[in-house]
């Protein structure tokens, strides 16, 4: 494998020195760059495309000839794990994911397996090696996994879900069914991640989209517990380098502090935390990445040049941030705002780093 050109995101994420902040876009490769569009009206379904290695890898790649970022992230979906399992994904025109068989009853819960990695996932393995070949030493590699909580809530409700309402309800009434389904999930995370890692995935991200709908005991129980379990089951070096691991919960800014506990190598923040406040109150434990609120990218060219410089005086002197969205990028972004914020943290962030 070819040695890394651009390691300042692997840098951040160790506390090392770095010249500059390293930024990256959760949904980078996405429905806000035409050439995605291109690509996946090509491609026939968002399902496939990402079961095409050639064509995942071209859309991972598309935002880095567009804007000089610093890591590129496997083009993907959470749902392949619970897919995989045998649930049936599908998309509905306007009504985003769905599963034909949701898990419901102890006979739903006794059919779920550990999916093997080269087996049934085995594209996005065949799309790392890809992207990483492609790649050549450019940036580093990221890949992700749901969380088990945020995965158990689609495999639960069946698709989308505002209120979890039969998710929450097996939590309260049954708490040891939804326990079974947290386990095989984590289990599954963990062996997919790794072969993500194996494949070529330089650091792994876990989205825990929707932990920040629990309650405080419950989040310590159903969510963090089980991102434990993999943080605990991951692969931590590979060719001879570590493989750093982000925690990210939407909403979990309650939480930092028992997150930083896990052993993970840093911690994702959506735009509600002060990053300042996290710093203090993590210390030098985790790196933390974060935490432009996306719908700052629909204003002026000025005012996202002012909100990055806004989070790099809360952030402060020094490395361990690596800066990026609170979410996801917004579709109907202009993508020459999403360049004016990449290049915005690297101008500004210089004075930062300097000895």
């Amino acid at each position: 494998m070819s040695e890394l050109k651009n390691d300042r995101f692997l840098r951040a994420l160790a506390g090392e020195p770095v010249d500059r902040t390293p930024v990256w876009m959760m949904r980078q490769a996405g429905r806000y760059l035409p050439e995605y569009k291109a690509t996946r009206a090509q491609a026939g379904s968002f399902m496939d495309l990402c079961k095409n290695p050639e064509l995942a890898c071209e859309v991972t790649i598309q935002p880095l000839e567009r804007f000089p970022l610093d890591a590129a992230i496997l083009f993907s979906d959470i749902l392949t794990v619970p897919d995989a399992m045998g649930l049936g994904l599908y998309f509905a025109e306007g009504e985003g994911p769905n599963f034909e068989r949701p898990v419901r009853t102890a006979a739903d819960i006794e059919k779920l397996f550990v999916p093997d990695p080269e087996g049934e996932l085995q594209y996005v393995m065949n799309a790392v090696r890809t992207i990483r070949k492609e790649l050549d030493g450019r940036v580093p590699l990221i890949g992700f996994a749901g969380s088990p909580w945020t995965l158990a809530t689609y495999m639960v409700e069946g698709k989308s879900s505002k209120e979890y309402a039969t998710t929450k309800g097996m939590l309260y009434s049954d708490p040891a069914s939804l326990h079974k389904i947290l386990d095989v999930t984590a289990r599954s995370v963990t062996a997919y991640l790794n072969a993500q890692i194996a494949a070529g995935a330089q650091a792994v991200m876990v989205f825990d989209s929707w932990g920040g709908a629990l309650s405080h005991e419950a989040y310590q129980e159903f969510s963090l517990r089980y991102m434990q379990q993999i943080v605990d089951g991951l692969t931590r070096e590979h060719e001879g380098k570590k493989v750093p691991v982000i925690l990210f919960t939407k909403g979990g800014g309650l939480w930092l502090e028992s997150m930083a506990e896990t052993g993970c190598d840093a911690l994702g923040l959506d735009w509600t935390v002060d990053i300042g406040d996290a710093r203090k109150r993590v210390g030098d434990r985790v790196a933390l990445q974060g935490n432009m609120d996306p719908a700052v990218l629909y204003g002026t060219p000025e005012r996202i040049r002012q909100e990055v410089a806004t989070i790099l005086q809360r952030y402060g002197q020094g490395s361990g941030h690596v800066f990026n969205l609170g979410h996801g990028i917004h579709q109907y972004v202009d993508p020459e705002n999403a360049g004016v914020f990449v290049d915005a943290v690297h101008e500004l962030s210089e004075p930062y780093h300097s000895a």
